[in-house]
């Protein structure tokens, strides 16, 4: 099925001054990804609600007139409500990870701004209709879990249409550096519907669903009315793509790089024309063990993300137990310090030119960050704030680096011969995989804990662990590349 041809955006008619001549490329790329990323820090500050309100829904025990009462919403409290509570959680990542193979694969065949703006709708309708559940005063457990498997297959859309529409903006060069700032509206999304939900929380529960759910709609319209998915669709040159084609000399293998992909001349590198299968895009070199490397990392981040303000609400911070609405709203201090991991790591890994090793050194150093949170963290609230940065800093790094950059290099290799097309698949084949680790982590949270939080802790560190392992055959490969080219860091530091 060949894609469609791309619709223009309303704002380009209505605002002629928008269109070339009057605007350039560098206009339309810094515009491309200003509304791609409030698109997904909408979505993700949409995914929020959940780990805010379970201290709220899951078991809490207040005591009345010398009396305990659980105070949670049913089917929530009781002792299994933190299995319950899991339970949501896996609903909403299944699908998301099931519905990112298929969101990649359309995504590649269809108009990417109107592909994306039907996945933004269905989130923002489906985050409320969770939240109906508050006033219409529902205890039903399937209602609960039918929602968020269908809010999950719609939130699975957002993630290859923008990085899809990202990738054909920009090109290699600096891609890192690049995306890793973009990156950041994974924390912004994150600290908004934090905040937020949080700030809603004390008018009822439904309100800290309802609010980020019409802000991805709102956010959706000005992607309809604005989002231009390629520079093709304006009739700008594309930007500079570094391809590389490995070509027989006497027998050997070299490498022949060239700046402009779309213009070698080579009728076999098909820029645009027809998308690649789902299995081949999975046999490209570097696919099958960047996307595993995820399933763990993003299985450590996801866990946090739901589970974080839960356990800084039932963890005291200098003997004090923390609010609901504090504990929301202080468990942003991890997503802060994934803003500056993000960007770090893409900047290491555009200066070093090596992807894999950056992502083993941030999730090395990630396994004493999360030991001394969970042992000190409790101490005072400048250590757990500080602790909390270093441990968000190292564990969103590498996940920020693999879902961008990772992605983007995988998915315009030479491999695929300059297919464009193959992007949002390989982008849908890493992010997928990973989301399936994301839906396991909370589950699994959510019946660890009531072994106590150790348990939990050790499950992340075990987790870093295997996606260490998954990049080490990658790592060597990058390593013994910069030693038989004569440059690593040094002269990588002197080039820049």
């Amino acid at each position: 099925m060949q894609p469609k041809t791309p619709s223009l955006a309303p704002a380009l008619t209505l605002f002629p001054n928008l269109n070339p001549p009057h605007k350039t490329l560098l206009f339309h790329q810094i515009l491309v990804l200003t509304i791609t990323f409030f698109a997904y820090a909408s979505f993700h500050a949409s995914r929020k609600p959940p780990s805010i309100v379970k201290s709220v829904l899951g078991p809490t025990l207040e005591t009345i007139n010398s009396t305990s009462i659980d105070t949670g919403w049913a089917p929530f409290d009781g002792p299994q409500g933190t299995h319950r509570l899991g339970e949501v959680d896996l609903a909403f990542l299944s699908s998301y990870s099931l519905g990112m193979y298929f969101a990649g694969h359309f995504g590649d065949r269809m108009d990417l701004r109107l592909f994306l703006v039907f996945g933004m709708m269905g989130s923002g309708v489906f985050t409320m209709v969770f939240g109906f559940g508050y006033w219409l005063d529902l205890h039903l457990l399937g209602f609960f879990v039918g929602v968020q498997i269908v809010c999950g297959l719609f939130q699975s859309i957002g993630w290859p249409c923008v990085v899809a529409i990202v990738g054909n903006w920009f090109g290699k060069s600096k891609r890192g550096l690049i995306m890793g700032v973009w990156n950041s509206h994974t924390s912004v999304g994150n600290i908004i519907g934090s905040v937020v939900a949080s700030g809603v929380l004390e008018f009822g529960w439904g309100w800290s669903f309802l609010v980020p759910g019409l802000l991805v709609i709102v956010v959706g319209i000005l992607v309809f009315m604005f989002l231009v998915v390629s520079p093709e669709d304006l009739g700008l040159e594309c930007p500079g793509m570094e391809v590389e084609m490995k070509v027989e000399v006497n027998g050997d293998s070299e490498r022949v790089v060239s700046e402009e992909a779309g213009l070698l001349g080579n009728e076999s590198l098909d820029t645009s024309s027809s998308a690649i299968g789902f299995l081949e895009a999975w046999r490209l070199p570097g696919v099958a063990p960047f996307a595993f490397c995820l399933f763990f990392s993003k299985l450590v981040a996801y866990t946090f993300l739901y589970w974080l303000p839960f356990y800084i609400r039932h963890t005291a911070v200098a003997g004090v137990y923390l609010s609901h609405k504090s504990a929301g709203i202080l468990s942003t201090i991890f997503d802060i310090g994934g803003v500056v991991g993000g960007i770090l790591a893409g900047y290491i890994s555009d200066l070093i030119d090596a992807r894999a090793v950056t992502s083993i050194s941030f999730l090395l150093l990630s396994i004493p960050a999360l030991v001394f949170y969970r042992v000190y963290g409790g101490l005072s609230m400048f250590a757990n704030i500080g602790l909390m940065f270093l441990s968000g800093l190292l564990v969103n790094g590498p996940y920020s680096l693999i879902t961008t950059a990772v992605a983007a290099d995988l998915g315009t290799q030479s491999f695929v011969r300059g297919n464009s097309r193959a992007l949002a698949t390989v982008t849908a084949i890493i992010d997928g995989t990973g989301s399936v680790g994301a839906a396991l982590g909370p589950l699994l949270a959510g019946y660890i804990s009531s072994r106590g939080w150790n348990s939990v802790f050790f499950m992340l560190i075990l987790a870093i662990f295997f996606a260490i392992l998954f990049l080490i055959r990658v790592a060597r490969t990058e390593i013994k590349g910069k030693l038989n080219e004569g440059k690593w860091f040094w002269n990588s530091i002197s080039s820049h």
